[in-house]
């Protein structure tokens, strides 16, 4: 990983746990960094948006207002972009305009790197149509906010832009993520797995499906080799999937991913070894 994006990374790790002015300073080393690049690094559109997150987190409207102002028409029109913008809207109590900036993003000719920014699009989106009085465009976007989220368990933008009050309506809804939200409500009250300062936080960056085949096997004494046999894919694969996990999950070491998988629900508390094949 090159050093701008072990920035990015540790911005994303600091700004989970909650030391907002330390993710500003990894974002910002990371912005110097991919100032001194031949070539436009592709984390420095999604590194912007952390930015604006942040600096929003701080309170400064201002200079993140001026961060958006500053860049180019066609770097403003991203997906990650549109959704900073909108979290820029929100902050300063428009959610019309949040919704008008979104749209895009929602309709899918404003892309995104990630399919976790959807995930933020559509709570955003939701939480901005309950401001403006529209309770089943906010049921709409809520329920697939969920949808996107629950495969890859991306509960962060959940705990970044709470919105207790529109999860329990909704939990009284039709949902098909029930258990998800009581999840999400009980990290936000504090209860059973909730983050802790310098704790485990959830994934900053969703976990694919392999990273989760791979995750659910680390609580068992089986070898890489033995897990790849299992998975039928080669060592050097379930390798990768292992130091990729240990990273989204803020973990050095086989044990520390499997302590924070499970203080975040990836993994049962007491997991068993899964199926082979599972």
């Amino acid at each position: 990983m090159s050093a701008m994006g072990v920035q990015y990374v540790r911005g994303q790790l600091e700004l989970g746990r909650g030391r907002v002015a330390d993710a500003l300073t990894a974002f910002r080393a990371a912005e110097r960094l991919a100032g001194g690049l031949a070539a436009p690094h592709p984390l420095v559109r999604p590194m912007r948006a952390w930015l604006v997150h942040t600096l929003l987190r701080l309170g400064e409207t201002e200079r993140a207002e001026q961060l958006l102002a500053g860049l180019g028409e066609r770097d403003r029109d991203r997906g990650e972009m549109r959704i900073a913008t909108a979290m820029l809207r929100l902050a300063r109590d428009d959610p019309h305009a949040a919704t008008v900036a979104l749209a895009p993003v929602l309709a899918g000719s404003a892309r995104v790197g990630w399919r976790s920014w959807l995930v933020e699009a559509f709570l955003l989106e939701a939480i901005a149509r309950d401001a403006l009085g529209d309770p089943a465009a906010a049921e709409r976007a809520v329920e697939r906010a969920l949808d996107l989220a629950e495969p890859d368990g991306a509960l962060l933008w959940f705990l970044l832009h709470p919105a207790s009050g529109l999860l329990e309506r909704h939990a009284r809804q039709r949902t098909a993520h029930a258990a998800l939200i009581a999840q999400i409500l009980d990290l936000l009250a504090g209860n059973r797995a909730a983050p802790r300062p310098g704790g485990p936080r959830p994934p900053l960056e969703p976990l694919s499906k392999s990273e989760i085949r791979v995750l659910r096997y680390l609580p068992t004494h089986l070898s890489a080799p033995e897990i790849a046999r299992e998975l039928s894919v080669s060592t050097s694969t379930v390798k990768t999937h292992m130091r990729n996990l240990y990273v989204k999950l803020g973990a050095h070491s086989r044990a520390g991913a499997v302590g924070s998988a499970r203080a975040v629900g990836l993994l049962a508390p007491s997991a068993r070894s899964p199926a082979p094949g599972g």
